[in-house]
Order: C-alpha cells, then structure tokens, then sequence
C-alpha cells in the first residue's frame, strides 16, 4: 500500500469537513476522487499534504504514519501536490517556477535532468521556458503547475482540479498527459469535478458527498452505476431508467 488514509475527521471551525473519511492508493495507481464542490476533495489532499491537521484519523504513506509531519517533509518524503487554481508564481519565468518546484533538492545536475524530463511531457513549456508564468495561457499554467509538481521527483502526485477553467480541447490535452505521467511510474491521487474525464483515466474511483465517502469501486465499475451518471456524468433519470446498477460498493 503506497498511501493508506483512515477514519480522517477535519474540522474548520465548528464545520465537520471530513467525516471519517477512508481509502487508499497501491504503487502505480490513478485514484480518482469526485464529487461536487464543498465535497471535501481539496481539504482531503491539503490534510495528505500537511497542510491542515485532522482532528482523528490517520494518514500513512510507505507504511509510515505522516499524519503530523510538516508539508515541507512530506515533499521531502515523496508526495507532491498541485494546487486547485493552478497557483504559479505570476512574476517568475517558467524555468524559475520549475526551479522552485525542486527546492527540496541540491544536485544541479539532477535538477537539471529532471527539467528535460519534464520539457519531454510539457514540450510547449520548453519553448516558453524564459516567458513569465503569469503571461501563459490557462492551458499552459496548468501545465507549468503540474511540471512543477513533477520537479521535487514525487513517487505519489496529488492533483487538484487540473481541468478547472480550461478549453475542452485543453482538458483532452491535460489528461493525457496525466495518463503519460502515470506510465511513466508515478502514482496519482486525482481530485476532479469532471467526474466522465476522470473516470476515463483512473483504475479506482471513490464518490464523496459532504465530507463522507459514499460509493467506491473501479473507475469502470462508477462509470456504470446509475447514482454516478445521474449525479455526475450528466444523464438524466429518463435515460437510466432500464440500466442496472453497476456493483459498487457503499462506504
């Protein structure tokens, strides 16, 4: 098991975000997390990622529990995380927003491998490697976001909303490449609104609704369950009418 969470309980405040709240991730997975917004996605990922603290539950990645470790360790340890919203830095070029994103590393030599690694996926980002962040299009920030992620060499990648705001024919882009990250060895934990694009790349799903974990089972198995068309791929209730429900499993 690469990332194991359990039982996970989030508070802001006297809101209960999450609500026990358990799944995991195997080596080599795409595993996908949909649902609407105020689900619980994101606070999901930020509490994978150190960035807020559960009140119960844990959180173990290799085996070994990282449910208080500082963020910064926890890139250290081997889990990166793109941010809803793209966040790059808008000032800095695109080499010096790759550069940021190893700044857990001190090998040049190896920095610089990594970047050709990434320019081999992002190839639009190698020919706008010394323009701003802040002048590319949206398609080519979620880029530069998800190149960046890559450059701290993460064996678990988080994901979050990397189709928000972008063209259809961005998003088919986006998510091929996410599938081409993914055989290239790295594990992804993928938090998506577009639940019909997610579902096309990952091998396991989970449903989230209000900060509980409802349905699970493979990315096919959701994509034949008539909750999940209705409520997420956009198929009205006349259409399902004669389907079955596909065997999913209730949390």
């Amino acid at each position: 098991m690469l990332l194991e969470v359990e039982d996970l309980n989030v508070y802001y405040g006297a809101i209960h975000a999450l609500q026990g709240v358990s799944f995991s991730v195997d080596q080599g997975e795409i595993v996908t997390l949909i649902g609407a917004n105020g689900a619980g996605k994101s606070t999901t990922l930020r509490t994978i990622s150190g960035l807020l603290r559960p009140r119960r539950g844990a959180v173990r990645f290799r085996g070994e529990e990282i449910t208080m470790t500082p963020a910064e360790q926890i890139v250290r340890l081997g889990i990166g995380q793109v941010p809803e919203g793209r966040r790059i830095f808008a000032p800095l070029t695109v080499r010096e927003n790759l550069e940021m994103g190893a700044f857990t590393r001190k090998d040049p030599a190896e920095i610089a491998q990594s970047m050709e690694r990434v320019f081999a996926s992002f190839p639009r980002l190698k020919e706008r490697i010394n323009q701003l962040g802040g002048t590319l299009s949206g398609g080519e920030q979620q880029m530069l976001a998800t190149a960046r992620g890559l450059m701290s060499r993460p064996t678990l990648l988080l994901l979050d909303e990397p189709s928000m705001g972008l063209s259809p024919i961005m998003v088919e882009e986006i998510f091929r490449i996410i599938a081409e990250i993914n055989l290239q060895g790295t594990s992804i934990l993928l938090v998506e609104q577009n639940a019909l694009m997610a579902l096309q790349i990952a091998h396991r799903a989970y449903v989230l609704e209000t900060g509980r974990i409802v349905l699970q089972g493979t990315a096919k198995e959701l994509r034949e369950s008539s909750k999940v068309k209705e409520a997420y791929l956009g198929l009205p209730k006349e259409a399902l009418a004669a389907e079955g429900e596909a065997p999913v499993s209730p949390e």
